[in-house]
């Protein structure tokens, strides 16, 4: 059958996100959040979503932009999901290709790639001129039928708070958010510097759910926080969690995460993931304190084009 890949359409955005569940079951993703993405990118991301239709259905996706929050300029992405059912036809390789061109016709001279870790697909980008790097591990807890530890106790000059508490002055956990990204570990460093930028990619996000977000207060002072990310049905996950410098080593991310993931529970949601690096080692550990178990590994992949 011949494929056809092409720029996304707003209709495409039920069957995309479809894609998206089968080729990786353990992400939060809804038709409405791949709509956002599309439509609320940064320009000098130059992101575009591009999808594949085999038979006349979308069978795959690749999401493929510049890194431009990053120091180095020319660092770009390319994300290539195909549906289990569809692989082995050629269609990863006819959407790669595309993703390359485009981010390489938007500067890009550098481009990294997350691939599971199985011997096909580490082949496939291997046999493209791709070399592994780092590697990140997703993580599942079982939120119906686990049993969460019990929550820490709360030091006295600790506020537990829903991130809906800044819904008319978000700019505090802007703040809060960019000190945490500089110092996460991964291939490409990244700086949130752009606050209008960071409302529409992360504040603004429909997946990003303001009263299951907790943030840990310190004397008035917002010092650490996990955002949860809800499908507004059974999945929960976790976006980002972190501490500011200041505040750390004394287990207030744990406290954010517990609190989150108990009101998760008790809100309906039966399935939480989170994704950690593998050099993640706090993260890690408290994830495993939780319960969270590892369900997959990608490992982040990089060629320069020329």
């Amino acid at each position: 059958m011949t494929v056809i890949v092409r720029a996304f359409r707003p209709e495409d955005a039920s069957a995309s996100a479809e894609v998206l569940r089968a080729a990786l079951p353990f992400m939060v993703i809804t038709p409405e959040a791949t709509l956002w993405d599309t439509s609320h990118a940064a320009p000098a991301s130059h992101y575009q979503l591009f999808v594949a239709e085999r038979g006349g259905e979308i069978v795959a996706r690749a999401e493929a932009g510049i890194a431009h929050e990053a120091s180095t300029p020319g660092q770009a992405f390319a994300n290539v999901y195909v549906h289990p059912e569809h692989r082995g036809h050629g269609v990863g390789a006819l959407v790669l290709r595309t993703a390359e061109e485009h981010v390489a016709g938007a500067g890009g001279d550098t481009v990294y790639s997350w691939v599971l870790d199985e011997v096909t697909n580490r082949s496939f980008a291997e046999r493209r001129g791709y070399r592994a790097s780092r590697s990140a591990h997703f993580l599942r807890l079982d939120l119906a039928n686990g049993t969460l530890p019990p929550p820490p106790e709360i030091p006295a000059d600790v506020e537990l708070v829903p991130v809906s508490a800044w819904a008319d002055d978000p700019r505090p956990m802007f703040e809060l958010d960019a000190e945490c990204t500089a110092d996460e570990p991964g291939d490409l460093d990244a700086e949130l510097d752009d606050f209008e930028e960071w409302l529409d990619s992360t504040w603004r996000h429909p997946l990003l759910d303001h009263e299951l977000s907790t943030v840990a207060v310190v004397d008035g002072t917002p010092a650490a926080f996990t955002a949860a990310r809800t499908d507004g049905r059974t999945r929960y996950g976790s976006g980002m969690t972190g501490t500011a410098r200041a505040f750390r080593g004394r287990g207030l991310a744990k406290l954010a995460k517990a609190d989150s993931l108990r009101r998760a529970r008790a809100a309906g949601y039966t399935e939480a993931f989170t994704g950690n690096d593998s050099d993640n080692g706090p993260m890690l550990a408290i994830n495993k304190w939780f319960g969270y178990e590892i369900c997959a590994t990608e490992v982040r992949y990089v060629r320069d084009l020329g």
